[in-house]
């Protein structure tokens, strides 16, 4: 990390072209070029942003598939070369994501707010995604480096999560001061490739990721979180769909990464998943997944299985259904253009289900949880392309639980919660508002798995088999986070040290994160 964090402040126009940032980390001295020996116009500055955006890694693989989506089961891991659905972590676990937002998105940053005035609408703009990028990041491992991030020659320390949060609830909320009085200007204009330069969908987004940091701390710091999601609501948050839904799209450097890796044939639809959508009659079933191939049916597999269950025909790949069409090839079943297919970043039905959570926490969320709940799932159906209002209604009322789904394991239902509100048992709306929002969040595993570790409301199977020493029963015990990796523990090695002293506890997948309190 000392080498990395000395280079970052002098990145090259290479970089900032998306040549070497389409590198692996091992070309860290690729990028050994001072920034202050290349003239970087006005004209192009807005570019960085576009960097800023696009260098999130939304699905990507060894980011993302290898751990968050297999952790919030998501998907299943079928290869059986990895091990992570078991909880092996290994040495690079969670390192690709790290990588991605200190060597990808972090120096874009860093420039834009150097570069522009700190009351600038672009400046507000770039704050909000510091906190949006940074949140990731702090979220699979706690204490993370921050405040310090960036700076040249110094071994950088990490600082603590609840820090780390405050500092999130800040930086969003003085961006959103700085945009409403800016909302007839057009920040990065096209380069913002999100909403065009639009100040006033900005807000929303900024509010709306509020509203999830505020949930989020609902159990560690619950004062804290009720005045943050009601100050989020009152400035506005998303409210419909596909209107305010979120995407990063195709552009001339990236592709979707998770149709990049459908076809590589290693990952298919959970056991959890299958249980869940069969149970409930899910409409946006043949949208999430495709037919197994051997059966023409929608099937799944049990989390962690090992070698051998994995090479039983059950369990093989045509067996289980493959993501859906619009991740995949057409080859294989999907659409033509499938590297098109935009990524979620954020979704309306998202902040109609934590405003639901909200509610039952008593806070002003302008609704009850039942409405707000109903509007989730409403919203969820209609980013789908699910319009017709007699099909969610008949899904909203549906009175049907998840289903025992019929896999090698011989696995009961997950749940045995339906779709229809519960009249007033809290801890049923509790899970039921959770299983309906984690349905709405897909493909997205990291706020999934984020969610499910924050609450524990909506279940999941226990893993068949952990590989990690540290979970030797899956049945009372489960991965909370990932552990410091490697190259951190060998090249900045004391600050990693002294973070294990903000954890709290071990630096293991079972030691819980500041706002983890189950």
């Amino acid at each position: 990390m000392t080498k990395l964090y000395k280079r970052l402040r002098f990145l090259g126009i290479t970089v900032l072209a998306g040549v070497i940032l389409n590198s692996c980390t091992k070309d860290y001295g690729k990028i050994n070029t001072r920034r202050d020996n290349v003239n970087i116009t006005e004209a192009e500055v807005p570019f960085l942003f576009s960097r800023v955006l696009n260098g999130i890694p939304f699905e990507q693989q060894s980011a993302q598939n290898l751990y968050a989506d297999l952790y919030a089961q998501y998907y299943a891991n079928n290869a059986t070369y990895f091990n992570t659905d078991r909880y092996n972590t290994g040495p690079t676990g969670g390192q690709y994501l790290f990588d991605y937002i200190y060597l990808r998105v972090l120096p874009q940053m860093l420039e834009l707010l150097e570069r522009k005035d700190p009351s600038s609408a672009e400046a507000a703009l770039t704050n909000i995604m510091w906190a949006y990028a940074f949140h990731l990041v702090t979220d699979y491992f706690g204490p993370i480096p921050y405040f310090q991030a960036g700076l040249q020659d110094v071994t950088v320390p990490y600082d603590a999560q609840d820090k780390i949060y405050d500092d999130f609830f800040k930086r969003v909320t003085a961006a959103v001061q700085i945009l409403e009085g800016k909302r007839s200007e057009k920040p990065f204009g096209s380069y913002d490739l999100f909403f065009k330069g639009d100040v006033n969908k900005w807000i929303k987004f900024a509010n709306t990721f509020r509203l999830r940091l505020a949930i989020r701390i609902s159990k560690v710091d619950p004062a804290r979180a009720k005045t943050e999601g009601e100050a989020a609501l009152a400035g506005g948050v998303f409210t419909d769909s596909p209107g305010d839904d979120t995407w990063l799209p195709k552009n001339t450097i990236d592709y979707n990464l998770l149709s990049q890796m459908s076809d590589w044939n290693e990952f298919r639809m959970s056991a959890t998943m299958e249980s869940i959508l069969k149970g409930f009659n899910d409409p946006r079933m043949p949208i999430y997944f495709l037919p197994a191939k051997n059966t023409g049916t929608y099937e799944g597999f049990r989390n962690g299985l090992n070698p051998e269950q994995l090479a039983i025909d059950a369990n093989k790949v045509n067996a289980n259904s493959h993501v859906g069409a619009r991740w995949t090839s057409l080859a294989s079943g999907g659409i033509a253009d499938h590297f098109s297919t935009p990524a979620m970043v954020m979704c309306a039905a998202e902040a109609y289900f934590l405003r639901a959570e909200g509610a039952l926490l008593g806070w002003n969320m302008g609704g009850t949880a039942q409405e707000l709940y109903e509007l989730g799932i409403t919203n969820s159906m209609r980013q789908w392309g699910i319009t017709d209002n007699t099909v969610i209604q008949a899904y909203i009322n549906g009175t049907t639980t998840p289903v025992a789904p019929g896999d090698y394991m011989a696995s009961p239902p997950v749940s045995n919660i339906p779709v229809k509100f519960d009249a007033g048992d809290i801890n049923v709306q509790l899970e039921q508002i959770a299983t309906q929002k984690w349905l709405a969040l897909f493909p997205n595993g990291l706020e999934a798995w984020a969610d499910h570790r924050r609450g524990r409301y909506n279940k999941l199977y226990p893993i068949v088999q952990s590989d990690n020493p540290d979970v030797t029963n899956p049945a009372t015990q489960w991965i909370r986070r990932l552990p410091f990796f490697l190259a951190e523990q060998q090249n900045n090695g004391p600050a990693v040290e002294a973070a294990v002293g903000l954890l709290g506890g071990p630096d293991k997948i079972t030691t819980p994160l500041w706002w983890d309190k189950n």
